[in-house]
């Protein structure tokens, strides 16, 4: 349930770190991008004539743009994923388990538009927490919504990639807890600095691994030994 070791591991023997500073920056790029824009849009609708103390409301404005930018920062973190998710799983596969790998050349962001719209569907429910942080509660549920959500995100793109999404859904749903604990690992670990900004290339490490440990056979897989039966039988 926690292949916290394997992770690791795989990171160093499948060579993501390139991967996972591309991550870094992309992310990096996106917050300031977004963060500077919500802080000019509110300069430009809240206007004080007194200079120091407009200065003071813009500069508060951002603050908090920024504390909720940063517990919303995991909505941005599967969109972030996709556009390596491909590439990640196919050299983790290779150095873990080669019996899985495909021939065909793992594609870049193979599937954009689902997760622009993952990426907006996570945003418009974080977004309707936000009445939650004036009592207190918001972070917990943002916590506990997001573990929901990227478990389950980042689970069916690693198994996914082996079958049918509907069969990848499915798969989850049968391992729901195990797969909800690591959204929550995920989660957690978008909160702590610096190590946030490479969390996309660890989650997708980290649900290939839970994905194999259920021991479930790929379509290759299970070819090649219907074919070693039938020259056993014939």
């Amino acid at each position: 349930m926690f292949p916290i070791a394997k992770t690791l591991a795989s990171i160093f023997r499948a060579r993501l770190l390139f991967l996972m500073i591309a991550c870094a920056l992309v992310g990096l790029l996106l917050v300031i991008a977004g963060v500077s824009g919500l802080t000019f849009f509110s300069a430009q609708m809240i206007t004080i004539d007194i200079p120091y103390l407009g200065a003071l409301i813009n500069w508060l404005m951002g603050g908090i743009f920024t504390v909720v930018g940063w517990f919303m920062l995991p909505v941005l973190i599967v969109f972030i994923a996709g556009m390596f998710q491909e590439i990640t799983i196919h050299r983790v596969e290779k150095v873990d388990y080669p019996e899985t790998v495909k021939h065909q050349a793992p594609r870049f962001w193979p599937d954009l538009m689902h997760d622009v719209r993952f990426t907006l569907w996570a945003l418009f429910l974080n977004l309707l927490i936000l009445p939650f942080y004036l009592i207190g509660i918001g972070a917990v549920l943002s916590v506990l919504l997001n573990s929901y959500l990227l478990g389950r995100e980042f689970f069916e793109s690693a198994a996914s990639y082996h079958m049918a999404k509907s069969e990848a859904k499915k798969l989850g749903r049968r391992h729901s807890g195990a797969v909800y604990m690591g959204g929550f690992v995920i989660t957690a670990l978008t909160l702590i600095p610096l190590i946030n900004l490479f969390v996309p290339i660890i989650a997708l490490v980290w649900m290939v691994h839970l994905y194999h440990s259920f021991g479930l056979q790929t379509p290759s897989q299970a070819f090649m030994n219907q074919s070693l039966d039938s020259e056993q039988n014939a």
